[in-house]
């Protein structure tokens, strides 16, 4: 049966007006719980499904060559290298420990259930990127892998489905720390109170303004950044170009972001968020949802195995080493979701002193997620003969 709307006009169209109902509906309680992310996809989903736009068109193309590069430089032109050394070693040493957890994990469940999963072994490397930097890696690496749009979809649900309770888990965490005297005398390494205390958690929430000219100078960069990325992977084989062309853009991008008028351009996360709504959006068009329903349950199996087991490995390395249990707490959320619900779970304990901690290590799980996913992907590939 032919989809209602075909015509390309009436596609980019359609695409735009999914993009624009994910981000008005995150007023709703519901919606915000979701995140305009998997929304916007659900919406495709939805969309393709009851045959309104159809599952494939070469005009999906433009956003899934683009979109990813081009919000992937943009979320990194904040990232400051600096500050990542200026940190003690404490959080650096317990941000370290979580990457370790989630790419050991990732690979020694993904031996076994790797093979069994279509594309397995590029789920390993999104997951290992999300659980290392945030759903954005998980897209990027993707795309870096060529997944089919039934494997990102799948993925990015199992992420949702394990995630979200998680998420719940560590905004509670603070909460039930502070109440209880058998978690301090099994974890007695704290940080002092002087050290947790600051005045500056309301900057996290406070509105941004920002105008065209940030908004034409971030798309020349990302064009630019994302042009020459795939010039320099046009040098390789093409089995590994994709792969090529997204860790050029964290490089290129990391590069630029050491200059301070860079970081100082206003909107780089909104408008990257936006860019990459496009491609989620095409992602949703693209499923077939009876494919999808069918291959989920056993990726939602492997992605409980990553996220819990990392957390459970990390919290036990991190006990072992004796890292303060707020940066133990940080590390891991930064790591498994992103720098900024790290820094709220962080302001909702109290412990404004290390919100700008929390952002940083979110900021290098990001940085690095790009580089270990693929790596770990290729790595999973070559033991398992595929």
């Amino acid at each position: 049966m032919p989809s209602l709307i075909s015509t390309q006009p009436g596609l980019l169209a359609g695409v735009a007006a999914m993009v624009a109902t994910s981000l008005f509906l995150q007023k709703y309680r519901f919606f915000k719980s979701i995140g305009p992310a998997l929304t916007c996809i659900v919406l495709g989903i939805i969309v393709s499904n009851l045959k309104i736009l159809p599952h494939s068109d070469e005009t999906y193309g433009v956003f899934f060559t683009y979109a990813i590069p081009l919000a992937l430089t943009m979320f990194l032109l904040s990232v400051n290298i600096k500050e990542w050394i200026r940190l003690s070693r404490q959080p650096l040493f317990a941000m370290l420990l979580a990457v370790i957890s989630v790419s050991i994990m990732a690979l020694a469940t993904g031996l076994v259930l790797a093979p069994k999963i279509d594309e397995g072994w590029k789920i390993a490397g999104m997951f290992v990127g999300t659980y290392t930097g945030g759903s954005s890696n998980l897209a990027a690496i993707g795309t870096g892998l060529e997944v089919t749009p039934t494997t990102f979809a799948t993925a990015n649900a199992a992420d949702y489905v394990i995630g979200i309770p998680t998420i719940v888990f560590f905004f509670a965490a603070p909460a039930l720390i502070a109440r209880s005297k058998a978690f301090k005398k099994f974890w007695p390494y704290s940080l002092r109170d002087h050290e947790l205390v600051g005045d500056d958690a309301a900057s996290l929430l406070t509105k941004k303004e920002w105008s065209v000219i940030d908004i034409a100078v971030l798309f020349a960069i990302g064009f630019v950044v994302t042009a020459v990325s795939t010039q320099i992977a046009g040098y390789f084989n093409k089995a590994v170009a994709g792969a090529v062309r997204i860790i050029s853009v964290t490089t290129l991008s990391l590069i630029l972001a050491q200059f301070k008028p860079m970081r100082q351009i206003k909107g780089n996360m909104d408008l990257g968020l936006f860019v990459s709504l496009f491609y989620l959006a095409a992602i949703g068009l693209a499923i077939d949802l009876k494919q999808f329903l069918g291959s989920a349950p056993l990726v939602t199996l492997y992605c409980f195995f990553v996220a819990v087991g990392s957390l459970l490995l990390h919290a036990t390395l991190c006990r072992l080493f004796k890292v303060s249990y707020q940066y133990t707490l940080i590390s891991i959320v930064a790591s498994i979701a992103d720098g900024t619900t790290s820094a709220l779970v962080a302001g909702s304990g109290g412990w404004n002193g290390i919100i700008g901690t929390a952002v940083i290590l979110g900021a290098i799980g990001n940085a690095v997620g790009n580089y270990l996913g693929i790596g770990v992907a290729y790595l999973l590939k070559t033991v398992l003969g595929l």
